[in-house]
Formats: structure tokens, C-alpha cells, sequence
């Protein structure tokens, strides 16, 4: 698959275009049309993306909540951050999407799901502890703070507002209500305020659909919606391997997923009605995936694509054509490219490259062959997702849960994605693939360098100790 150069070049606009980042948890890439899902789950992102950019290949830095949502927030790698795994806080003064967009004139805003100010606090976030953004309305542990009909958010001062009806609608009326007052919102009413009416926006709605239930391991579809999808369609992946959860659990995944697209549409509408839809720049993109128990005992913080791929797409000025990019892409790649969007400089901090050069028909000549992932909580590793290969190496012994590097790793993964797509068949023992190993710990080596840490050794996996037979004893 190869990309095409959009007939739309940047926004001509004097006033810079909106930006809204609609932000899901935990959905795989193949819940969507535009990669395959028959079922018709997202009819409107599948619109965006014949409209806009399909990100292919779209890859998180970390298959768990936190450390995926400081990169997103930071253009930064977890370890980076220092948000390595769940549980802990973004530092205060990180450089931040939201600080560059209100430097820049924007109005931002923060709804949803938060789970960056540690774990001292399931509701309220402190004002300095929420990277910038100025209005706020969300839960920093919005899994504990609600069920599916029973939604808690919390405003900027730290009170509670309570929400009838479904979740994802709930969060989809607060961000249509921002949206209908972001231009005045605390600037005052005054029409002769011409800066303030003028101030475009900058909200990032944070989803915690399609994510399990955390207080009963389920995955609660609006009513009606989980009979739908049963008997569910089934990713290959999950067919292979058996065990796990998914019979259970994939038709209310899947009633989860498309209640987010109709809060999608609702919001496009919203935009249309404003006359602002074509000059708003919108990213739909997801923290992590979901393998439903198959990979280890719980749904991601594994290194296989059903944990690290996500669905990803960009619609707005400057990001149209229906372009399908195959390059390789990490979530690090996404903070500068909204910036670039929208004219607004890039942190030198920041760590990824934007998009835009790929989707104007450039030919990612220079665009790296790979992306890195880290893995935390369950092991401490890191990987390469290559065209072909899936690499990750792990460091023995390692407290995953208190260590966010290893100055030694060994061989641990290694996938051949064009003969066994779906990982079933681990080839990290198999002589006849040393030297793809070579050059994958070599370019692993590298890679973990240039992300900010220090240079590692890595080395093929030790073998186990034979037993020793009862006959020599």
C-alpha cells in the first residue's frame, strides 16, 4: 500500500483551526472498517478517514494507560517522562500539548479520563497537576469513578458534576458544550472582545470505552448493544490461540465501540452546525489495544500488535485526501504533528516527527524502518515493530513494577508478522534467525540510545538448565 499526496495543502485561514484529539482506551485497531472489521462498527471514522489520513500503522510507546498518555501528551517515551508505569504522576513542569497551544492564543481543555496525577487521587486533579489545561472537567481514575450509567466528573475547582446516561454520551455533551463556548469561555462576555471570540481551541475528550469494568471484569455496552454483536466476529488472533476471555466479552466490546462512534458523529455534527468542521483539525486515536486474557492473565502490557496497534486517523485543513500512510508511526510522532497542524511551534523536547511531510506526498525516505516500544508492570523489555519482524528482548529478573530500565536485556520475541501475522509462532530460539537477531539487537541497541537512555547490552536468551535425569544420579 503506498500513499498519495492530498489535493489540500495547509489551512489559508488567518485564524489557526481548531484542534480536538477524541481519545479511546484500550481498542484494538481492527474494531474499524477501514481495517477490515465487517461489522460496521465506526461508519463516521471511517468517513474521517476517506477524507483524511489514515495512519496505517499506528503504534502506542507502552501498551498501558498511563505511560501511553504521557507520550500523548508529551511527544515524549515513558521512561522520558518518568510516567514508566501506571500509578505515577506526570512531572509538573514537562513540556506539554497543552502549554504549546495555550502559548500560542488557544483555548484548551481537558474532559474525560485523566490517570496522570498518580495515585493520590481518583476524582479531583490539582491545577498543577494537569499539564496546562485550563478548562477541565474529568476524573483522574475515571474507571473508579463511574460505571456505565453512572459518570462523576470533576471541574477545575474540584467539584463534582454527575451525568445521567450512558458514559461516552455523557463525556461526547460536555465536549459539544465546550465546543459551543470555547471562545468565551472565562474571557469574559463582551462581543467587543474580538481576541477572545477569536481564540480557536484546543480540547483533548478522553474516553474510558472501550476499556473493561474495572470493579466486575466486564465490558458494559449500552443497553441493547451487546446483542447486537452476539455471536461476535473474531480476530484471527484470538481464534488462533483459544483460552482467554473474548467469547465472553467481545460482543459488549464491540456494542462499546460503536456507541463511541455515534458520540463521534454527534461531535462532527456539532462542528458542521458551526460552520467549523473544515477548520478543526481532529485526531481519533486509542492508548493501547486488547488481547482479552490470551497473551497473560490481563489485557495488554504484552508486545504483541493486539496490545501496541491502535486505530489513528487525522481529518482537518492540510490533512485531507483520503491518504492511507504506510509508514510506521509511533505515538510520539503525534503531538508535533498537531502542532505542525496548526502553525503552533514544536518543543524541542518533544521526541517524534510530524506527519505532515509523508501526507503531502513526501516519500518517507527518511522516515525511520521502525517503531520502539517499552514494557512495563509485566516485564521490563523493550522492542522493535518492524515491516516484517516483531523483536522485543527483556531483562531477566528485572522488578517490573519498580525498574523502568535494565542495563541488560536478553533475546525474548521474535515474530515473522509477513508469515505469521498474528504471532503465534515465537522464533527467538530458532538457530536459523541469528542473524536477524544480529541486526535487531543492534538496531534495538541504537533506537533505545536515541530514545533518551542509556546504551544496554543485549544478548541471545540463556538456556534453561537441563534437568538432570534420575539414570546419572
Amino acid at each position: 500500500m503506498t500513499h498519495s499526496a492530498s489535493p489540500s495543502g495547509p489551512a489559508t485561514s488567518t485564524r489557526r483551526p481548531n484542534v480536538l484529539v477524541f481519545f479511546t482506551d484500550q481498542q484494538r485497531w481492527d474494531t474499524t472498517g477501514l481495517h477490515g472489521n465487517p461489522l460496521g462498527l465506526t461508519p463516521v471514522l471511517d468517513r474521517l478517514a476517506a477524507e483524511g489520513v489514515s495512519v496505517d500503522r499506528s503504534f502506542t510507546c507502552q501498551p498501558v494507560c498511563a505511560p501511553s498518555r504521557a507520550s500523548l501528551q508529551t511527544g515524549q517515551y515513558p521512561t522520558t517522562t518518568g510516567v514508566f508505569r501506571n500509578g505515577l504522576a506526570l512531572p509538573r513542569d514537562t513540556p506539554s500539548l497543552a502549554r504549546s497551544f495555550r502559548d500560542a492564543g488557544y483555548a484548551t481543555g481537558y474532559i474525560g479520563k485523566w490517570h496522570l496525577a498518580g495515585d493520590h487521587t481518583a476524582g479531583p486533579v490539582p491545577e498543577e497537576d494537569r499539564a496546562g489545561y485550563e478548562h477541565w472537567l474529568a476524573a483522574n481514575l475515571l474507571e473508579f469513578t463511574s460505571d456505565a450509567y453512572q459518570t462523576t466528573l470533576y471541574d477545575g475547582s474540584g467539584a463534582p458534576h454527575r451525568f445521567e446516561g450512558y458514559r461516552a454520551d455523557a463525556l461526547g455533551t460536555a465536549a459539544i458544550d465546550f465546543i459551543d463556548h470555547a471562545r468565551v469561555r472565562d474571557h469574559g462576555q463582551d462581543q467587543d472582545q474580538d481576541h477572545d471570540q477569536d481564540r480557536p481551541f484546543f480540547l483533548f475528550l478522553s474516553f474510558l470505552e472501550p476499556h473493561h469494568q474495572n470493579s466486575r471484569d466486564d465490558y458494559p455496552a449500552p443497553n441493547g448493544y451487546r446483542d447486537r454483536y452476539a455471536p461476535p466476529w473474531v480476530p484471527s488472533d484470538l481464534a488462533a490461540l483459544g483460552g482467554g476471555n473474548w467469547a465472553e466479552h467481545l460482543p459488549g466490546y464491540y456494542g462499546m465501540v460503536r456507541r463511541l462512534d455515534e458520540v463521534l458523529g454527534r461531535i462532527v455534527s456539532a462542528l458542521e452546525r458551526r460552520g467549523e468542521l473544515d477548520e478543526t483539525v481532529i485526531l481519533f486515536t486509542s492508548d493501547h489495544g486488547c488481547h482479552f486474557k490470551t497473551r497473560n492473565d490481563e489485557y495488554k502490557r504484552s508486545v504483541h500488535d493486539a496490545s501496541l496497534r491502535v486505530p489513528t486517523v487525522l481529518r482537518g485543513p492540510g490533512l485531507r485526501g483520503g491518504v492511507r500512510l504506510p509508514e510506521l508511526v509511533s505515538h510520539v510522532d503525534l503531538p508535533p504533528t498537531l502542532l505542525r497542524a496548526a502553525g503552533v511551534p514544536v518543543p524541542p523536547q518533544m521526541q517524534g516527527r510530524s506527519l505532515l511531510p509523508l501526507q503531502h506526498g513526501g516519500d518517507g525516505a527518511e522516515w525511520p524502518r521502525e517503531v520502539l516500544f517499552q514494557i512495563s508492570e509485566s516485564e521490563v523489555g523493550r522492542g522493535l515493530r518492524t515491516d516484517r519482524w516483531k523483536y522485543a528482548a527483556t531483562a531477566p529478573g528485572a522488578d517490573a513494577w519498580n525498574e523502568p530500565r535494565a542495563e541488560r536485556y536478553q533475546d525474548a520475541y521474535l515474530y515473522d508478522l509477513h508469515s505469521d501475522p498474528d504471532e503465534l509462532l515465537n522464533l527467538v530460539d530458532d538457530p536459523a534467525h541469528e542473524n536477524v537477531l544480529v541486526e535487531l539487537r543492534r538496531r534495538l541497541a541504537q533506537r533505545i540510545v536515541d530514545s533518551g537512555e542509556p546504551r544496554p547490552s543485549i544478548t541471545a536468551r540463556e538456556a534453561a538448565p537441563k534437568a538432570v535425569s534420575q539414570d546419572t544420579v
